[in-house]
């Protein structure tokens, strides 16, 4: 097959699925209530869950390596503006999810603007947004090879920096403290039971490395066209990189929360033979029917998600008696006929569908919301 030009349908599917994944993932009802699978790993693991963010990632960099082109035509100082201005943008929409619904009523009965003091200020959007933009500069002024370098110092420096100025636990990481330091106590995530940020400023780093990989798979599929040859050497890196990946485990623990060097090689060799078995099916095989449903969800991804957190944070505030809205939902709609975990399961499957109804319809009057 000749070189992609500026689409690929496995890309576009393999978003759509993590996009999909990840809406579930994010409507489980808890520990005791769901499947483990879709919970994240408690602490040091690694679960199907563990792998959508980082997989969100890799897909953002295989998307960049069809826009970098465009960059590289453009001088430095539009370059400069377009990558803040989308970064900025992307973070802001993140914290704004946090900040949601802006106004509280106080103890005297009056409306007021819930107070940025109490806000987190990094989460999932933020990551995305701050490894995106370090990505796209790092691979504009320094290249492939500048690429290259980043992220191998990245994961090794990373890897120096957690064991140097502190351990592998909960509370004496080195992330922790850092972000303790800069972002101070009030700004930071509270459901690990202690102030801990797993979205934190310390762990961008090795995640860009996710973007990174991502922008170089894509670039090798538009370079080297979809054929076997390419699909078996994607396979042979990823099964290589998950060798590597699960060995450094042994003293560097695969590690969702902490961002760990090893977790993020691991990720990148799931990724990359995805890719590759997608790439097989869709582009080379094609077969195609079942994934206009993922391209729904791939051409409006970040509105859909935007779209599926907002409605989830209204099922958390609004209330039916003494019952969260979220809670009636799920016992009323689901758990009295399915039971606990498969009723949580159908109440996240119920709720993406619904999320895609909405991507759907968008699709159909061709309506596309990107920053």
């Amino acid at each position: 097959m000749s070189q992609l030009s500026t689409r690929s349908n496995s890309i576009d599917t393999m978003r759509g699925m993590t996009l999909a994944l990840m809406i579930i993932v994010n409507m489980s009802i808890s520990e005791e209530k769901s499947y483990a699978t879709l919970l994240h790993a408690v602490w040091h693991g690694f679960t199907l869950t563990d792998l959508v963010f980082p997989t969100f990632l890799f897909v953002v960099g295989t998307s960049l390596s069809f826009a970098m082109e465009k960059y590289q035509s453009l001088g430095n100082s539009a370059v400069l503006k377009k990558v803040f201005t989308r970064t900025a943008l992307i973070f802001l929409c993140g914290y704004c999810l946090y900040w949601f619904p802006f106004l509280q009523i106080d103890k005297a009965g009056q409306w007021g603007l819930i107070p940025f003091e109490n806000t987190r200020v990094l989460g999932v959007l933020q990551r995305i947004a701050l490894s995106y933009g370090l990505a796209s500069l790092i691979l504009h002024f320094g290249r492939i090879r500048g690429a290259v370098v980043f992220s191998v110092a990245a994961l090794i420096g990373y890897w120096w920096i957690m064991s140097t100025w502190g351990d592998y636990s909960l509370e004496g990481n080195a992330a922790i403290k850092l972000d303790k330091l800069v972002l101070g106590v009030s700004h930071m995530y509270r459901g690990e039971g202690v102030p801990f940020d797993p979205e934190g400023i310390l762990g961008t780093l090795p995640a860009t490395v996710n973007v990174i990989a991502g922008y170089l798979a894509g670039r090798f599929l538009r370079t080297h066209g979809t054929n076997f040859e390419v699909v078996a050497k994607l396979l042979m890196v990823g099964v290589v990189a998950i060798v590597i990946a699960l060995a450094w485990s042994a003293v560097f623990p695969l590690n969702k929360k902490l961002w760990t060097s090893s977790y993020v090689v691991c990720t990148i060799g799931i990724d990359l033979c995805l890719l590759a078995i997608l790439t097989y099916i869709i582009d080379i095989a094609s077969i195609r029917k079942w994934t206009g449903f993922f391209e729904v969800f791939g051409k409006n991804t970040l509105f859909i998600y935007l779209l599926s957190e907002v409605i989830s944070s209204i099922f958390w505030i609004a209330h039916v008696g003494d019952k969260a809205l979220f809670d009636w939902l799920y016992l009323n709609g689901f758990q009295w006929w399915a039971g606990d975990k498969n009723g949580s399961l159908a109440f996240a499957f119920t709720f993406m569908i619904v999320c895609w109804g909405v991507g759907y319809v968008m699709d159909k009057k061709c309506i596309y919301i990107k920053l």
